[in-house]
């Protein structure tokens, strides 16, 4: 399953509203680019659950050149079990450390970041296992078109230093038999993908996976 077709447009039309908005030259234009923008909200308030209002101020935030949006993802493997931590926000679910990735920093150094802050292990980025349309996959339907990037990471140190933050909750190593058992947070990552990354940690040779 795929972001349904509807979805997909509006978040395309929202783009264009944007990248208008940002080279309009005359408030003719500005309008039209305007009413496109409102088009999409309309859009995604109808068929979903999601506030107008909401989307509007988020919308309305956005500014230059619409482009998708990067989330950063660690694969780390010790003992053949997965590190998953417990997101605290939005659905106490299990996933893969990560998160958006932050300007100015490379995707590798950003991943290894999110995996040092959330599950309190230093690791190294050694292989970018897939580069993913988050359209193209099993995800909830999100407002923004995003890329998903997941990099097989090594432990560098097996002692865990996990400090408060305000992300996640717990930490755990699961075989690949535990992961169907799991509520995984699928905004984040799915089983098939999990499923997939084992099956790269069992065929190492394998190319990068993308879109």
């Amino acid at each position: 399953m795929t972001t349904p077709r509807w979805f997909q447009i509006a978040q395309r039309l929202q783009a264009l509203s944007q990248t208008g908005l940002s080279f309009a030259l005359n408030d003719f234009d500005r309008d039209r680019y305007q009413q496109i923008g409102e088009i999409a909200v309309d859009m995604l308030a109808r068929g979903s659950e999601m506030d107008a209002e909401a989307m509007r101020v988020i919308f309305n935030a956005q500014i230059g050149y619409a482009t998708p949006k990067i989330d950063v993802r660690g694969v780390v493997f010790h003992q053949g079990k997965m590190l998953l931590v417990r997101e605290l926000r939005d659905d106490n679910r299990w996933t893969l450390p990560g998160g958006w990735a932050d300007v100015g920093e490379p995707p590798s150094l950003a991943t290894e970041r999110e995996i040092q802050e959330e599950a309190g292990y230093k690791a190294k980025a050694v292989k970018l296992l897939a580069l993913y349309d988050r359209n193209s996959h099993d995800h909830p339907a999100h407002i923004f078109h995003i890329y998903k990037v997941f990099f097989r990471c090594e432990l560098l140190d097996e002692q865990q230093n996990l400090v408060a933050n305000i992300e996640t909750e717990e930490t755990g190593w699961f075989d690949e038999s535990e992961l169907p058992s799991l509520e995984l947070s699928v905004g984040r990552v799915t089983l098939a993908q999990l499923q997939r990354f084992y099956a790269h940690y069992h065929h190492p040779d394998w190319p990068t996976d993308f879109d």
